[in-house]
């Protein structure tokens, strides 16, 4: 949630900013909104400032022995006036707070203009996308062929977009996660957590997910008790530290998880309805690091390095693109898009965003930082995919796939799944 005094200081720009993402800021409607609350404030602090004179003048009236009868109706009305403008406070502070809970971040400048792939602006690449001399399967045609992927049992169970996993399916699904989660931990110095998959609606609300996304979640719920299934890891690791203070000579923290991830993908129907890459429940080991607004720029690169390390490493091609800032995330000011190479698709596409999110998160979830000599803040926090599991055995499924219609398994994950190739019948050796 944003500072309404930052959105109204001129000099923050935000009108100009917020229009580069498509968001209308109505300033004139905040600023009015905020001087009657600031207004209401000062009235109250001024009525409780009377009703304690008054309160005095009594005590010495009866001292002396004086009626005070009038006094203390006096005092009365101050009461009563006081109730009503904590009751205009508490109602103008709401109204603030709903107003400004659906402004989203403020995008960088350094973000290329637009809100479409195609306003992306390049940054690098990585490997050459595989050269094949038979033509590329997908994953879908390779995985049910092999045995290990089953949609028709998925569909079957759930409905549409959920997948049943076999054999070595499975095995480099539960490798995967185990392999991400060793390097970031053992590797990349993040500490490890596991998480409820469930959480209320301060959790959402402290990322961003809610209000604004709230048809694209699983509502659910025990007894009165309001509960949503995670999008994504990045929701509970990071309200870990909502409404605490963190000492800033500690940070920055590096945390990751491995959760199950639920997305009701609400508008998105017609759209990757074959195979692996957009369902509604997948799983993913997600990255999350808390660092002070100083340190963010560096820790944006140090978290985009960790996870092209693992698609070096997994033997990927990708490409790594800014995203524009009318296409990037509500609560990211600045995103990086890593995008693999899918030989099925015969186009890249997006397996991991690194965003930044400056102190918008920390602010909404009361994350704040002290510093020795007593300097307070709120946090800079950053996440990325490192990575998702669905979208990562696609791409090595597609990417690794070989004329006889068998699979080359990474040698970085051969440790983790005991096997070097899956074989077309979906047996391994």
């Amino acid at each position: 949630m944003h500072d309404p005094r930052v959105l109204l200081d001129p000099a923050t720009d935000a009108v100009r900013k917020l229009a580069r993402r498509g968001y209308d800021l109505d300033l004139d409607a905040l600023e009015k909104l905020f001087s009657r609350r600031t207004a209401t404030v000062s009235a109250t602090d001024d009525a409780r400032a009377e009703s304690n004179r008054a309160a005095k003048e009594v005590g010495a009236a009866a001292k002396r022995g004086e009626d005070v009868t009038a006094a203390r109706e006096r005092a009365r009305e101050l009461k009563a006036r006081i109730g009503e403008l904590e009751e205009q406070q508490r109602a103008l502070a709401a109204e603030l707070d709903e107003f400004l809970i659906g402004i989203p971040n403020l995008p960088s400048d350094e973000l290329p203009d637009g809100s479409t792939d195609d306003d992306a602006r390049l940054v690098d690449t990585w490997g050459e996308p595989p050269a094949f001399d038979f033509e590329p399967a997908d994953h879908v045609d390779l995985g049910e062929r092999m045995g290990i992927l089953d949609l028709a049992r998925g569909t079957k169970l759930s409905g549409p977009r959920f997948a049943v996993l076999r054999g070595a399916g499975a095995r480099l699904e539960r490798g995967l996660a185990q392999y991400l989660l060793e390097t970031h931990t053992e590797r990349h110095g993040y500490t490890e957590f596991s998480v409820p998959a469930i959480v209320n609606r301060p959790t959402m609300t402290g990322t961003g997910q809610l209000p604004k996304f709230e048809a694209d979640l699983f509502r659910t719920g025990v007894a009165d008790r309001e509960l949503f299934l995670i999008p994504t890891a990045e929701v509970p690791i990071t309200n870990l530290h909502a409404g605490e203070t963190l000492r800033a000579e500690d940070l920055p923290f590096a945390y990751t998880g491995h959760t199950q991830c639920f997305r009701s993908e609400a508008g998105s129907y017609g759209k990757d309805t074959r195979g692996l890459i957009r369902q509604h429940q997948f799983a993913k080991v997600e990255l999350v690091r808390f660092c002070l607004p100083e340190q963010a720029a560096e820790e944006l690169e140090v978290l985009r390095g960790h996870a092209e390390t693992v698609l070096r490493e997994l033997e990927l091609a990708y490409r790594v693109v800014t995203l524009a800032a009318g296409d990037t995330g509500f609560s990211a000011r600045y995103t990086y898009d890593l995008e693999v190479w899918l030989p099925g698709q015969g186009r890249y596409r997006e397996i991991s965003s690194v965003s930044d999110f400056g102190t918008f998160q920390a602010r909404r979830a009361g994350i704040r930082t002290k510093a020795k000599d007593g300097t307070k803040g709120f946090a800079n926090t950053l996440n990325g995919s490192g990575l998702p599991i669905g979208r990562t055995l696609v791409a090595i499924l597609e990417q690794h796939q070989r004329a006889d219609g068998s699979v080359r398994v990474p040698e970085a994950l051969v440790p983790y799944v005991r096997f070097e190739r899956i074989n077309p019948d979906g047996t391994t050796s």
